[in-house]
């Protein structure tokens, strides 16, 4: 305010210097107008509320309310001197002064801004601030620019853009230089981080980008894409880690709109595993589409409450025009219990079933194969057989690539799931409602799922090392979590009954290349024989229980194309339900004791290709050794 004030009084002088081009120390009723100025001036800048703003950040915003403050000011000190003609007032004082005000006071407010913000970050350490390239000198990266002017972590260096029209210029008082010389910049500038800012780049310039910033040895943050930023202002928070797509360095297809509302809008939905990582995100993906009813069921209390708050918070942010759905319920209970299943299903009559509760962790379920059997294998039979009696229409399996021809329990848990949806499938419809349509839908991993690589390796990236993989020849298929939920709800609207979908999941990815993309990509180098002076080690530690080396999609070679790109049909051989029905009751009894060998071998002999292990690995049946009287205490209370 004293500032202002004094401005108010030394723009009344400028005002009569420039209009009667005389220099005195007073002009004749320089008194009047002085005070006129400061009794209109302070009232109204204090009510428009110019002394609430932050001047270390202040923008934009901040220099409007002072033009807007002014613009009422002026008129009021015109319009007083027109009206007042003071003897020997200059009229033109009162639209000169203002003017020089509104100058005086935005510069004044530039400056406390930029001596506020440089006195800040002269408390912090150099080192401790970034020093970061944006890449892209368009909208965004001036926005980007702007806001990172006194941010405590990052320091702007300058530019990088594929223009050449741009290469050379100046951009906010930083040099914009050719993205071909990006290694020669880091070098020179001593840059830690290059931040994306091109949320509209195309997939094969972002891979084209991303390579040199390996080459370069920097890390690499970017701004979500255009759709995904909630407006056109560009600010640092909007920075993240980049996607699981650019370790992948591939696009996804654009989903077909009919296919995915053909089971849902308008539908009631129930989604079994609704905490887990696909659960999630096909619940996420469900929402958008419109259901007349969400069903969210789970056995885990946690995972349940952070899913369904993940979904309220969608909705919130979306708003009811963008997500027209009705309630979402979130349902605790497990896909082996037949009577809270049934309940569930009779009170609200699901349309379609998405069965995405599985226990999925190789190793884990190697482990503890009776509950993997119980789960993934007892649990869909229950669950489909409910679904069935209570008129579900459609009823889709998450399935793996991991059920084709498997070394371990989980896989062929999986498969042996698929089989019991198959063989339902082919059973004579009874009565006139029209059957229950089973499917099921296999793919291979998921980047970012719960267990995932890629988390993994940021983590041990983050602890300083080492990087670890089971086999430097292990290959995986990979797809993103939204990717992978879009594709099952597609794949199970095109279902006839009994079908097998096989994702089309492109070119398999060795880990080893996977962990390396990850490492230089966060501005490190990979320390080995040829770089012993690496940042992170990459270290072998064996391939696990179950584990194999490579993955496959099909039993056979008999994949059909469907009317998605992304979308194999596989027919695949099965048992018929009287016989499969007759050998799980066999099974399930073995589980009920936890008889491993009994269960091997019983999956044997009804899964094709499945060649366990040697060693029998579960923890409590190592545990138990020769005692039988524990086996003896369970088969009895069975009994």
């Amino acid at each position: 305010m004293a500032v202002d004030a004094a401005l108010c009084v030394f723009t009344v002088w400028l005002a009569y210097l420039l209009r009667l081009g005389e220099l005195s120390a007073v002009y004749p009723g320089q008194g009047k107008v002085t005070l006129a100025a400061l009794l209109l001036a302070m009232p109204i800048f204090h009510f428009r509320g110019l002394y609430r703003v932050v001047f270390r950040h202040s923008g934009g915003i901040a220099q409007l309310l002072v033009a807007v403050a002014v613009a009422a000011y002026g008129v009021c000190f015109g319009v007083l001197i027109a009206a007042v003609a003071w003897p020997l007032v200059p009229r033109t004082v009162g639209v000169l002064q203002p003017l020089l005000l509104l100058l005086g006071m935005v510069m004044a407010r530039v400056f406390a801004r930029y001596l506020l913000g440089r006195a800040d970050l002269a408390t912090l350490p150099p080192e401790s601030r970034q020093r970061v390239l944006i890449y892209g000198a368009g909208a965004a990266g001036r926005q980007l620019a702007s806001g990172l002017v006194n941010n405590r972590h990052m320091q702007v260096v300058g530019f990088l853009d594929d223009d050449p029209s741009l290469q050379g210029r100046v951009l906010n008082g930083h040099a914009i230089h050719d993205p071909r010389e990006l290694p020669y910049w880091v070098r020179s500038l001593e840059v830690h981080t290059v931040l994306l800012a091109i949320p509209s780049v195309s997939r094969e310039q972002r891979n084209r980008i991303l390579e040199r910033a390996r080459e370069a040895h920097v890390s690499v943050r970017t701004l979500p894409s255009l759709a995904d930023l909630q407006d056109s202002q560009v600010q640092p928070s909007d920075l993240r880690e980049l996607d699981f797509e650019d370790l992948l360095g591939r696009d996804a297809v654009s989903p077909n709109t009919l296919l995915l509302s053909r089971n849902i809008r308008g539908k009631v939905v129930l989604v079994t595993g609704a905490g887990g990582s696909i659960g999630r995100e096909l619940c996420r993906q469900i929402l958008r589409v419109g259901p007349a009813q969400l069903l969210m069921l789970d056995i885990s209390e946690f995972a349940l409450y952070t899913a369904h708050q993940d979904l309220l918070r969608l909705q919130a942010s979306a708003g009811p025009v963008l997500l027209p759905s009705g309630p979402v319920v979130p349902l605790i209970g497990s896909v082996c219990d037949e009577a809270r299943l049934r309940e569930i299903m009779l009170t609200w009559r699901p349309h379609t079933v998405y069965h995405a509760a599985a226990y999925k962790h190789v190793p884990l379920v190697e482990h503890n194969p009776a509950e993997g059997v119980r789960n993934n294998v007892l649990g869909t039979r229950t669950t489909a057989l409910v679904a069935q009696e209570t008129g579900v229409r459609d009823f889709v399996l998450v399935s793996t690539d991991k059920a084709v021809r498997p070394t371990n329990i989980m896989g062929a848990s999986k498969r042996l799931a698929e089989m019991i949806l198959q063989a339902l499938a082919a059973m004579p419809a009874r009565g006139t409602a029209p059957p229950t349509r089973f499917s099921m839908v296999r793919f291979g991993n998921v980047l970012g799922s719960s267990g995932s690589v890629v988390p993994l390796f940021r983590r041990q990236i983050a602890e300083g090392g080492p990087v670890t993989l089971t086999h430097p020849d292990v290959t995986r298929y990979f797809m993103t979590i939204p990717e992978a939920a879009l594709l099952v709800i597609q794949a199970g609207a095109m279902a006839d009954g009994g079908d097998v979908f096989v994702l089309d999941m492109g070119q398999p990815v060795r880990i080893q290349d996977l962990a390396r993309r990850t490492i230089e990509l966060s501005g490190l180098t990979v320390k080995d024989a040829d770089n012993p002076d690496g940042d992170i080690a990459i270290r072998v530690t064996g391939l696990r229980p179950g584990e194999k080396l490579f993955e496959e999609l099909l039993i056979g070679d008999n994949a059909q194309p469907t009317q998605h790109p992304r979308i194999l049909k596989a027919s695949e051989e099965f048992l018929a339900w009287p016989m499969l029905e007759q050998r799980l009751r066999v099974l399930s009894e073995a589980v009920a004791v936890n008889d491993v060998p009994g269960m091997r071998r019983l999956l044997q002999d009804l899964v094709v290709g499945y060649r366990p292990g040697e060693a029998v690995v579960d923890w409590v049946y190592l545990a138990q050794g020769d005692d039988e009287s524990i086996r003896d205490i369970r088969v009895k209370g069975m009994a």
